[in-house]
């Protein structure tokens, strides 16, 4: 009996870590936006992109899915993944509206 409470709790403090770690994407500050040039800003809409598609790769299905699962019904891997996915949009959205503000009398 002593084997199965320690592979219980064993399962449990595995569990409990399956929560994945997905990129995080940081707001625009007004330091980037007025320190930002062009070219710079077409960088950042590169790494930005970089991190969605590190955020889709993250999410996957895999062991830590399982046990996220079995942890939380998956709750927590859900959120984790809608809160970087809504971060990295938002960071998108700033730069792309940063870019056509800053870089739109050079394309005229």
């Amino acid at each position: 009996m002593n084997t199965q409470r320690v592979i219980l709790l064993l399962a449990l403090v595995v569990t409990g870590c399956a929560t994945k770690h997905y990129p995080q994407s940081a707001a625009v500050t007004p330091e980037e936006s007025a320190m930002l040039s062009c070219s710079a800003l077409d960088q950042e809409l590169v790494r930005v992109h970089s991190v969605q598609r590190d955020i889709d790769q993250t999410g996957q299905f895999d062991a830590l899915t399982v046990l996220g699962f079995v942890g939380d019904f998956g709750l927590g891997n859900g959120i984790a993944k809608y809160s970087a996915s809504q971060k990295a949009e938002r960071r998108l959205t700033q730069l792309q509206s940063l870019k056509a503000t800053k870089c739109s009398q050079r394309l005229s």
